[in-house]
């Protein structure tokens, strides 16, 4: 134990290990509230639409919200591997650690975690993030600044402008067209939205296959990273290479999901175009519907004689006035 209990008081504490991202908790809870918002109005929808509602209403904001998610998530290709590496720079020390590379459309994740977490009296649990707005060079200078662990830095390096590798150009460019294509397939699977509540079920179907193929756009521009020459990450005696991860597949899958429906929506309104529409309640008469709903109805014969006027009686009623 050093004066200051193991922490140097000219450099910065160290960084705590990532727990959760902020930006997809904001949007888990925000598309959250607006289920719970749009299932409260489902007591006021009478019949077996009410279930059909209830499947629309939670497929259409699933979708939604994995297309919004999708551009913060960092795990569109990862590697990972445990191996032992030097520590530290200038050190002799080695620890046994699990490192991992999560590459999202942003940027890159690099984690390194000790095994067992506390080695050489330090707790070894890293997370670090490196984003590509533009480059990486500062945030890769100032990693080095302060002193991070020599895994971290050397994947960081390999992204930077002065790598060989070249990683930076292809996975920079890539991600950013990979976004623009998802935010594009948010407006179309709105515009989606607001068709299925109009007389247009047609355009409606076409929008959710303009959201299937804007997704699917989406997942090649990212797959283009392949076109770069490999480049092998090796540290220590072992080395590893990113994969496609859950957030490529689960793009696939949504795109998958958006044709299908759509694909669906458009059959169903050249065979079936009256089932299609009392589906989605547009183009019902509502007062047919209240009609039906009460069923057969009687009529009181005595009543009707108590209010009925004679022909002669309403003509000598008309001559007195």
């Amino acid at each position: 134990m050093t004066f200051y209990d193991d922490i140097y008081p000219f450099y910065p504490l160290q960084r705590t290990s990532f727990i959760f991202s902020g930006c997809l908790l904001t949007i888990i809870l925000v598309f959250l509230v607006l289920a719970l918002s749009l299932l409260l109005i489902l007591p006021g929808i009478r019949g077996k639409s009410r279930l059909f509602w209830m499947v629309r209403i939670l497929i259409s904001l699933f979708i939604g919200a994995v297309i919004v998610a999708l551009n913060f998530t960092n795990d569109w290709a990862e590697a990972r591997m445990t191996t032992n590496a030097t520590y530290k720079s200038f050190s002799n020390s080695v620890v046994q650690a699990e490192i991992g590379l999560h590459v999202g459309l942003y940027g890159i994740n690099v984690t390194l975690k000790g095994n067992p977490v506390v080695q050489f009296n330090e707790t070894i649990d890293y997370n670090e993030m490196f984003t590509w707005q533009d480059t990486i060079e500062e945030e890769y200078e100032e990693a080095l600044e302060k002193g991070l662990p020599n895994p971290i830095l050397y994947i960081a390096e390999k992204f930077t402008l002065s790598s060989p590798c070249g990683l930076i150009f292809q996975y920079r460019y890539s991600g950013q067209y990979a976004s623009a294509t998802l935010w594009t397939a948010f407006c179309t699977w709105m515009l989606a939205n607001i068709l299925f509540s109009m007389p247009v079920i047609l355009y409606a179907g076409y929008m959710m296959l303009a959201t299937a193929a804007f997704i699917f756009f989406s997942t090649a521009s990212f797959s283009t990273i392949r076109n770069v020459p490999p480049c092998v990450f090796s540290i220590g005696n072992d080395s590893f290479e990113t994969e496609y991860s859950h957030s490529f597949w689960l793009a696939l899958a949504t795109g998958v999901l958006c044709a299908i429906i759509g694909f669906l929506v458009v059959m169903f309104h050249f065979v079936i175009p009256e089932k299609i529409k009392e589906a989605f309640s547009v183009g019902v008469d509502y007062c047919d519907e209240e009609a039906s709903a009460y069923g057969e109805a009687f009529l009181n014969s005595v009543f009707l004689e108590a209010v009925t006027i004679s022909p002669h009686t309403s003509k000598g009623m008309g001559e007195h006035i």
